[in-house]
């Protein structure tokens, strides 16, 4: 008897944890509102798709961006994976570039393809702006942005990372609202340095199971065990404001995300 209920206790436990991955499987959308700028600006951060599947066409993840008529999209590296075919991703930034201004830093796994150049190369020859140690000045709804990207620095040494992100800093006018685009958010010492209002980042995938009412995620690459920067805003110790996205990747991944939906993040700066 006993271990007939311990064998239901075991069945239930795995019966639950799949419903619970299945759940989390869902995409939503997280709206956030920023007061920083004298206006309206909406911004859709697109991060960590890995090629996966949203339906048809992309039908759903388009649908869900234009339903939130964002002004600018940015897409926040490993869009494209190194294992995934390109094609969900091709489908998603062809329809994306035609509606809306897009632009584009790497991640690690577009590295680690071996294809980064032509990924690159790809990007830019449909009309998306590539920021690889680059800033790029926009105006929107009347307010000046300066949107600096740097690459994903997973071949670079951290001197020349640091190259990328002092030339893209030096193309920044403090009297503009500046952003920092860039895939990895544990690099926080270092962002500190500068003077960007947001910092909008990925890479974390909320340590795949996002460890309830503490905001901590049980492993994340480059962070570890029960890491920090996974989701949501963050206040830097020199005042900046950075975003980190959950991302978009589902069936890329090994291990099911828990307690830890796909998303789009949708933010408003007023």
């Amino acid at each position: 008897m006993k271990k007939h209920k311990g064998l239901v206790a075991i069945l239930v436990l795995f019966l639950a944890c799949g419903v619970l991955a299945l759940v989390s499987w869902i995409p939503v959308t997280e709206l956030i509102k920023l007061d920083m700028v004298d206006g309206n600006v909406r911004i859709a951060l697109v991060t960590d798709l890995h090629s996966c599947y949203y339906g048809p066409d992309q039908r759903w993840l388009i649908e869900r961006i234009a339903k939130e008529s964002p002004d600018v999209i940015l897409l926040g590296g490993d869009i494209f994976d190194d294992g995934l075919p390109d094609d969900n991703a091709h489908k998603l930034i062809e329809f994306l570039v035609t509606q809306y201004p897009c632009y584009y830093v790497t991640g690690n796994h577009e590295f680690w393809s071996g294809r980064v150049d032509e990924m690159k190369a790809y990007m830019k020859s449909i009309g998306v702006t590539v920021l690889d140690g680059d800033c790029e000045t926009i105006t929107v709804n009347g307010v000046t942005i300066d949107v600096c990207g740097v690459d994903d620095p997973t071949y670079m040494s951290e001197e020349q990372w640091l190259e990328q992100l002092d030339a893209a800093y030096a193309k920044a006018d403090s009297t503009h609202f500046r952003i920092l685009f860039t895939h990895r958010p544990e690099k926080v010492d270092i962002y500190s340095r500068y003077e960007f209002d947001l910092i909008l980042a990925g890479h974390a995938h909320a340590g795949q199971m996002k460890i309830p009412f503490i905001n901590r995620g049980l492993l994340a690459p480059d962070q570890g065990f029960f890491a920090k920067y996974v989701d949501g805003l963050y206040t830097l110790d020199n005042g900046s404001v950075m975003e980190v996205s959950r991302g978009l990747s589902r069936e890329s991944t090994r291990l099911p995300r828990f307690f830890n939906h796909p998303e789009l993040v949708v933010i408003d700066l007023y």
